[in-house]
């Protein structure tokens, strides 16, 4: 099931918490998701495969835009069921375009009403569900926090009943399709979106340039990717201290998620109009429907 949206509406947020941990980084600034990303989670009745999407959007031109609208879209075609997440108390012109898109397919779709916990009046959520309920003919309604985890038991009842029955499609233990090398090029790029100005983040990728395995040691090394040489000594920071701080950060994350000490290493280099450039985009693991 695909989990779809307009940027920063919590898919990221929410598909870590039906997992309950974390594989798809999150952070409060738009289009931190920029690839399709899969989790697998395993209950005793079922294997949910969620499918994480950059956020829908209109207006970027760049390769990178183009990219990630085609991620999220060709999702659309691929899954049994379409989580549709709006932002509680909020409809904007976006969740509308994406709804659009919705209304074009046969797969059912499922709303979502994600940060409910940020009404301060519960008693407004039954006429926002109503009001959801008008827009489309959703197989279902459904309010959550993902970040607090509330009702997330009643929204994988609502989905499960949506799902074939089938075997399932992955081992039983495992939690996503992506490898450790795409996981510390993640955690490098969230740091670099937490402690960075609000522009630079997206100007900015990163490239996994060597990662090795010793028993529980890991040795990474990563190429940060800048557009602009005042970009490089942002990213870098006086004495190189901001360089430190972003490595330092992803490290403990990498640690924490991979299960053993990691030793790594971080250089920022510029190339101009990256973003815009389709062949270095798919060199560095952007490919088509990814």
């Amino acid at each position: 099931m695909a989990l779809v949206g307009r940027p920063n509406v919590g898919k990221s947020t929410l598909l870590n918490a039906l997992l309950g941990q974390k594989i798809s980084i999150a952070t409060r600034k738009p289009q931190t998701t920029r690839h399709r990303i899969l989790g697998i989670h395993q209950r005793d009745d079922a294997q949910i495969v969620y499918v994480d999407t950059p956020g829908l959007h209109e207006g970027g031109k760049t390769a990178m835009n183009r990219y990630m609208n085609d991620a999220a879209g060709s999702a659309l075609s691929d899954v049994d069921v379409v989580v549709f997440l709006i932002e509680a108390g909020r409809w904007t012109e976006a969740d509308e375009q994406v709804l659009r898109r919705l209304q074009a397919i046969d797969t059912p779709v499922i709303a979502v009403i994600n940060k409910a916990d940020r009404l301060r009046d519960k008693n407004q959520l039954l006429p926002e569900i109503e009001l959801m309920s008008k827009r489309f003919g959703f197989a279902a309604v459904v309010p959550v926090s993902a970040l607090k985890s509330d009702n997330l038991q009643a929204l994988e009842g609502s989905l499960i009943e949506q799902l074939p029955a089938g075997p399932p499609l992955f081992p039983r233990d495992q939690v996503t399709d992506r490898d450790e090398r795409f996981m510390a090029t993640e955690l490098v790029r969230e740091q670099l979106t937490l402690m960075l100005g609000d522009e630079l983040p997206y100007a900015s990728t990163v490239e996994i340039e060597a990662f090795e395995q010793e028993g529980q040691l890991r040795r990474i090394a990563v190429i940060v990717w800048v557009e602009r040489v005042g970009q490089r000594r942002i990213v870098i920071g006086e004495g190189g201290e901001q360089a430190k701080r972003i490595g330092a950060a992803a490290r403990r994350q990498m640690e924490h998620l991979f299960g053993g000490r990691v030793y790594l290493k971080l250089w920022v280099k510029v190339r101009e109009g990256w973003s815009d450039d389709a062949r270095m985009l798919k060199s560095l693991g952007y490919h088509a429907g990814q």
